[in-house]
């Protein structure tokens, strides 16, 4: 929805660039655990994530009206993932090399899902759950569901265990929908 409005709007307004950043960076962490791995659903996913990711990141750049701070933003990411990747392959060992890929995927993950706890304060100070996006805690919920339970099915505690907190915050985030129903909204 937020690309389908930058394109409407021609603007960034109202878009945080964050998420796309660090979805982005998950997304590529991923990549890498899974062709260290070798497992091609984790490959798939992550691949096509990191490419839709990329493709918010270059019409959000596109249409920000503050390019600079965008870009430094964009470099720093890269900066990471290029350190990162000279970490894992220069530095780690190939025998601990998977554990501590999948360690620092896991950790990140986890980080990403607990993210909007941060909006929980003002939603109950609000009564009002504008700033949650409804599609995208369903999103969160069906996509943190299905990667635990694929994390379960190969007994990978590093794909199961950091999207048990994806599945909390979602269910967290449907009660403050139920208990602040939209009807009840009334502007910060």
């Amino acid at each position: 929805s937020d690309l389908r409005q930058m394109l409407a709007t021609k603007s960034v307004e109202n878009i945080q660039f964050l998420p796309f950043l660090t979805t982005d960076a998950n997304n590529l962490s991923w990549l890498g655990y899974g062709c260290l791995k070798g497992d091609g659903t984790v490959i798939t996913v992550n691949a096509i994530g990191a490419a839709l990711q990329t493709l918010y990141i270059l019409v959000y750049l596109y249409y920000s009206p503050a390019k600079r701070p965008v870009l430094l933003q964009v470099l720093l990411l890269l900066a990471v993932v290029v350190t990162g990747y000279g970490y894992f392959t220069v530095l780690v060992d190939t025998g601990t090399r998977l554990a501590q890929l999948g360690l620092f995927c896991s950790v990140f993950t986890i980080s990403m899902y607990l993210s909007p706890l941060a909006d929980l304060a003002k939603v109950i100070r609000s009564k009002s759950t504008r700033c949650l996006s409804f599609p995208l805690t369903v999103t969160t919920l069906v996509a943190s569901s299905s990667w635990t339970l694929y994390g379960l099915q190969l007994h990978d505690l590093y794909i199961t265990v950091p999207n048990v907190p994806g599945i909390v915050t979602s269910l967290v985030r449907f009660w403050l929908f139920q208990q602040y129903r939209p009807e009840q909204d009334k502007p910060y």
